[in-house]
């Protein structure tokens, strides 16, 4: 499976990642009108640190993944077809469990879960996640992997 990495000598910060991630999440695919009309919830990658070391946070789609085991509501699930992990947010119930149990600290919570979901709705270019796309520095890479490289 396809996993998003991040080269954190390569990262300045941008958060260009941040800006698309949400315009990618939007219905009109527009930066201004996904901030200001629609209010997009946060993105689903995060960028770290400062413009000396800064790295991008992103969900790792664990092969095991302790979010989808720990979610009360079974709002976190694997598409058992592409192995992609997701947060349903008509089912979360905003309790955090699955932000305690993540192990990369990817999950975060503005009233649901949110968290990377490989713009698997169609969100992102064909072949390519928004946040890489937008990457300047190409600081975040789409390759194939075979775990989220915690323990496994």
């Amino acid at each position: 499976m396809k996993r998003i990495y991040a080269i954190e000598s390569w990262c300045i910060d941008c958060k260009r990642c941040e800006v698309a991630c949400r315009t990618a999440h939007s219905k009109s695919k527009d930066p201004v009108k996904a901030y200001k009309v629609e209010h997009v919830p946060g993105a689903r990658i995060h960028v770290e640190g400062d413009q000396h070391v800064s790295i991008a946070v992103n969900c790792r789609q664990c092969p095991k993944p302790a979010c989808v085991d720990a979610c009360i509501s079974g709002a976190m699930q694997r598409d058992p077809e592409t192995g992609i992990i997701t947060s349903d947010p008509e089912r979360c119930v905003g309790c955090r469990t699955c932000v305690s149990e993540c192990p990369f600290g990817c999950i975060h919570v503005e009233s649901v879960a949110l968290k990377c979901d490989l713009c698997g709705d169609g969100h992102g270019e064909p072949g390519e996640p928004a946040c890489v796309a937008a990457c300047p520095n190409r600081a975040l890479i789409y390759v194939e992997s075979e775990g989220c490289h915690h323990g496994e």
